[in-house]
């Protein structure tokens, strides 16, 4: 019997594809594909841009609603938004596999018409770069030339805009809002790892999660010197009360991001880089007497 059984699994194995993928998700399924996915549905941003980071933007074929960077993206069909997509509209796109968060809602859908899933959802910068290397698989794409070459890039360019800070804007403590609520950035997110490499200060610690809502008077008593905030959210900063009495607000020491900018500080994913030159300009600018 453990003939038969071996000469039947060999057989099974015979049948495969020469240079069939197994990539296993942050769901831990293992997704099997036959060869690289030629026809890639993305709807998370982050997940997006990672693909087209990795010059693979060709072979995506619809997004999400907020997926916007490369420009050439913008001009392909949208799906909906990332968390509940638009099931009818993917099908129609017949694709390989869809790339989306293990929050979405549709995984079990998809997979139950027929259509290859993988939920990668990065969160901190060890995520990004894990999630660099699954999507570098996926692609077929040697880590020398593909995810392992973009991380360096990314770790370098990160440490590069450290290093252009003085000592003294180093001292500086750092508030930053991600949206309306208000909800901030904490050391846990991949946004307070950044803000650790700049050497700066984040007032809300670990211990409240990546992005907690907080109480307006917890940055009250707080008081930072420095407030980073996406132009959205500065819009309702002014109602929460005792702001006025903030150092940071009282000597107008406020980064106040455009929405283009916004998309780049908020999302973890291979523009990480350029997040970091973005906010170090800020503490540069705003943090002279921190």
């Amino acid at each position: 019997m453990k003939a038969l059984a071996a000469l039947l699994i060999a057989c099974f194995m015979a049948l495969l594809p020469a240079h069939a993928l197994q990539i296993t998700d942050d769901r831990g399924v293992t997704v099997t594909f036959a060869q690289s996915p030629q026809r890639i549905v993305s709807v998370l941003p982050s997940l997006t841009e990672g693909v087209c980071a990795l010059e693979q933007c060709h072979r995506i074929v619809g997004v999400d609603r907020y997926s916007n960077h490369p420009a050439s993206i913008r001009r392909l069909p949208v799906v909906g938004g990332g968390l509940d997509p638009n099931i009818e509209a993917i099908v129609a796109l017949k694709p390989d596999v869809v790339l989306l968060a293990v929050s979405a809602r549709v995984s079990e859908r998809l997979e139950s018409l027929g259509i290859k899933v993988l939920a990668l959802e990065p969160k901190n910068h060890a995520d990004v770069r894990r999630v660099l290397k699954k999507l570098g698989a996926l692609l077929d794409i040697p880590d020398a030339v593909g995810a392992d070459r973009l991380w360096r890039v990314i770790d370098a360019s990160v440490e590069a805009a450290a290093q252009s800070l003085s000592p003294q804007a180093k001292n500086t403590r750092v508030y930053f809002e991600v949206s309306r609520g208000p909800y901030a950035a904490g050391e846990a997110s991949f946004i307070g790892e950044t803000l650790a490499r700049l050497g700066v200060k984040n007032i809300i610690p670990a211990a409240l999660g990546p992005f907690p809502r907080i109480n307006p008077e917890f940055v009250v008593r707080a008081n930072p010197d420095l407030i980073m905030a996406g132009n959205r959210s500065m819009q309702a900063m002014a109602s929460y009360p005792g702001w006025s009495n903030i150092k940071a607000v009282k000597e107008q020491r406020i980064c106040v991001y455009s929405a283009e900018e916004s998309d780049v500080v908020v999302r973890p994913g291979p523009r990480m880089a350029e997040a970091a030159r973005i906010m170090a300009q800020c503490i540069a600018r705003k943090a002279g007497a921190g």
